[in-house]
């Protein structure tokens, strides 16, 4: 090979290389390729994550895969079963309860607002009682229980109300997003993922994950890049970051156009510093929007992704700041997923924001969970589908006394249920997950013989279009206990659990250092429905040791009795997380 052969081949080595770099920064339309711009404006001392290991160009890598677009967002499996390729609904609000079971873990007392009947139920599926083919978006099912309290043994009538639908995963499509990101990066979220910020106690020992000793803004991060893996170039992104103040971190631009490995990177780079001014995030976001809001209303959806502490200590640090700009957007059409991050997110704001139209919020318990539920859940958690759904209960014996799975059942009425939002969600084995919605029924005088019950359903789809369903049932009351299907059984249960464990804390916060009665929960009383009233009122939120107190080890006792034989008759091995929990809080000793 002579020396002139020798400079060919290098020279076309070369331009292959510089051609390959060239390609990585550039998709190639049908008019040549097109640059991609590092469009982030947002200037900080910066943190070099990967000096210091916290982060690697790995870990980069594989918190953010590629997906292939197939109009939903994520490959779907060709062989996907007549079963598998059913949707149902899951309520808006929570969807999990992470803060509730972390805080117990790590040795810290819960709130009320961490454990919620939508976020529990979010894990686990539930037969809805659907007998008949459902060709609508909406096709609500019912079913109907009598179950004798496990303490007073007094008879409780309750019924479900299953969240159906027409709609198949296969032919579900999200629809395109113009998404702004709203990122909190005050001081709070330099604390430890596992402590908490304004105080700290001695935890009890636990088992160190992959996520020790990281910070919060570091996990909130890494759930960022995990999100943002999920767009498609025709969504559009804008990115907000606040403290004292609200900061442009990137403005509204098409996917097609960004280097979105550049943001990513900018994103991990981010470093805490200052106070927490949520209303000014918020508002910035919000002006991001601006032409874009209107553009395309059939094809674009408007959402705001806000993932924070919730420990606001600047500005406006009551409910009606953020509360009233997350409204207003949600009646301009852009609705919010609250994303919190930490032990000490206080879920006692956040509870009241998802009552909104269109709103939900996650909490995050590690990266590589929270990155796994991305995967799985991504588009449903950015695609509301129905709204405004309003429920009348018309029956000469019965109203309604509690609606157990939506964050906005406190506008139920004696003869009126509502629910905000409807998210779609995934259906397995003719099981949705979430999937219901329960109500427990106050008899007005004797029960003594059958009684029916017309209900009349009306809601909204996403183009604001009206509908109404009418059903009428059935409700033989005579015959004692009884459950119409699984479904209704598994939802009494947990709603017990919820109720039974929401008393415990309210106990634990106010009434065990007051010393002026006796708990909520009684032998004689049962299980009382939470008392509205009592509200801590702490937005910024400390901890308190977990500590239970004797008389409601005493009740748990016997409340374990009852939740295991349900567990066994159920055959639900998912459930054995909750009786794992219940055990050991029953034989809790504080050191």
């Amino acid at each position: 090979m002579n020396f002139k052969t020798l400079i060919l081949i290098g020279a076309a080595a070369i331009a292959l290389v510089l051609g390959a770099i060239f390609m990585s920064q550039t998709d190639r339309g049908p008019e040549g390729p097109t640059v991609k711009t590092d469009d982030w404006v947002y200037e900080q001392d910066s943190v070099d994550m990967e000096s210091s290991g916290s982060f690697t160009t790995k870990q980069l890598n594989t918190a953010a895969p590629t997906t292939t677009s197939s109009g939903f967002g994520q490959p779907m499996n060709s062989m996907m079963s007549e079963a598998e390729d059913a949707l149902g609904f899951s309520v808006g609000g929570a969807k999990d309860i992470n803060g509730f079971r972390e805080n117990i873990e790590h040795g810290y007392l819960p709130l009320p607002t961490d454990l919620t009947f939508e976020g529990l139920i979010y894990d686990y599926y539930f037969d809805t009682g659907m007998t008949e083919i459902c060709n609508s978006l909406f096709c609500p099912s019912y079913q109907i229980a009598v179950a004798n309290d496990p303490l007073s043994g007094e008879p409780e009538y309750y019924m479900t109300v299953g969240l159906n639908s027409g709609l198949k995963e296969s032919d579900f499509q999200r629809k395109k997003l113009n998404l702004v990101v709203v990122v909190d990066i005050s001081g709070s979220m330099s604390s430890q993922f596992d402590s908490y910020y304004y105080d700290q106690i001695n935890s009890e020992e636990t088992e160190v994950d992959e996520d020790a000793g990281k910070t919060k803004l570091e996990i909130a991060s890494l759930a960022i890049v995990s999100m943002l893996g999920h767009l498609n170039d025709d969504d559009r992104l804008g990115v907000v970051l606040f403290d004292d103040s609200g900061y442009l971190g990137k403005p509204m631009s098409l996917l097609a156009d960004t280097d979105l490995d550049a943001v990513k990177q900018h994103i991990l780079n981010l470093a805490p510093a200052g106070g927490t001014n949520m209303s000014a995030g918020m508002s910035l976001g919000t002006s991001l929007f601006g032409e874009f809001k209107d553009i395309d209303s059939e094809q674009y959806e408007n959402r705001v992704i806000f993932l924070t502490d919730a420990m606001p200590n600047i500005g406006e640090t009551h409910e009606d700041g953020l509360l009233g700009m997350t409204k207003a957007n949600a009646d301009e059409g852009i609705y919010t997923t609250f994303i919190g991050i930490g032990l000490d997110f206080n879920t006692e704001l956040i509870e009241h924001i998802t009552k909104i139209r269109g709103a939900n919020y996650y909490s995050v318990k590690s990266a590589s969970e929270f990155k796994e539920r991305m995967d799985e859940g991504f588009e449903f958690m950015v695609t509301p589908l129905v709204f405004g759904l309003e429920l009348s209960l018309e029956a000469s014996g019965f109203e309604i006394e509690k609606v157990y799975g939506s964050p906005a059942a406190d506008q139920a009425t004696g003869q009126l249920m509502y629910i905000s939002t409807l998210f779609p969600s995934k259906s397995e084995g003719g099981e949705t997950k979430g999937g219901v919605v329960l109500i427990k029924l106050n008899p007005t005088g004797d029960v003594t013989e059958s009684s029916q019950i017309s209900l009349n359903v009306s809601y909204e789809n996403r183009s604001g279009q009206s509908n109404t369903v009418s059903s009428n049932i059935d409700f033989d009351a005579e015959d004692g206990e009884f459950y119409q299907n699984d479904g209704i059984r598994k939802a009494v249960t947990l709603a017990r659990y919820v109720d039974f464990l929401q008393n415990w804390l309210v106990d634990e916060h106010i009434l065990a250092d007051a010393g002026d009665r006796e708990p909520y929960v009684n032998m004689d009383d049962g299980i009382m429905v939470p008392d509205p009233r009592i509200q801590l009122g702490k937005w910024e939120r400390q901890s308190k040791p977990l500590s239970v107190m004797n008389e409601y080890k005493e009740l748990m006792q016997t409340f374990n009795v009852y939740f295991e034989s349900e567990l066994n008759f159920l055959a639900d091995e998912t459930l054995d997380q909750e009786m794992t929990l219940l055990k050991k809080l029953s034989a809790y000793e504080q050191e």
